[in-house]
């Protein structure tokens, strides 16, 4: 059974930097993707940022490319979202999502969230003065 734990929230100035962590359990090798999701009030979820486990290649979204981060241990199973120059725009609930990459997966489908299997439970950022 997958799952994973989100850590790494809370509140930060405009123009500060919080990092997220997502550790992830129960995949049997490292043939698997994470990717980051985020909710703000009101809106749809919408993704963030997403690494190939197995290869470590990275994809953004336009809105936080530039300013984010992804990475990974594969040992550690653990990903990491690094978020420098935080605007009060980027306050939302993050999610840390996941899936098997086992026979193929397209990689330009990573900002929808139907592709993604599992899901942590979220964590809150706000960015605020």
């Amino acid at each position: 059974q997958v799952q994973l734990v989100e850590s790494g929230g809370g509140l930060v100035q405009p123009g500060g930097s919080l990092r997220l962590s997502c550790a992830a359990s129960g995949f049997t090798s490292a043939n698997y993707a994470i990717a980051w999701f985020r909710q703000a009030p009101g809106k749809e979820r919408e993704g963030v940022s997403c690494i190939s486990i197995y290869e470590g290649s990275t994809y953004y979204a336009g809105s936080v490319e530039g300013r984010f981060t992804i990475s990974r241990d594969k040992a550690k199973n653990t990903v990491w979202l690094q978020m420098n120059s935080l605007e009060p725009e980027d306050t939302a609930v993050y999610y840390c999502s996941a899936r098997t990459t086992l026979g193929y997966f397209d990689y330009r489908t990573w900002p929808q969230r139907e592709v993604w299997y599992y899901w942590g439970q979220g964590i809150q950022v706000t960015v605020s003065s």
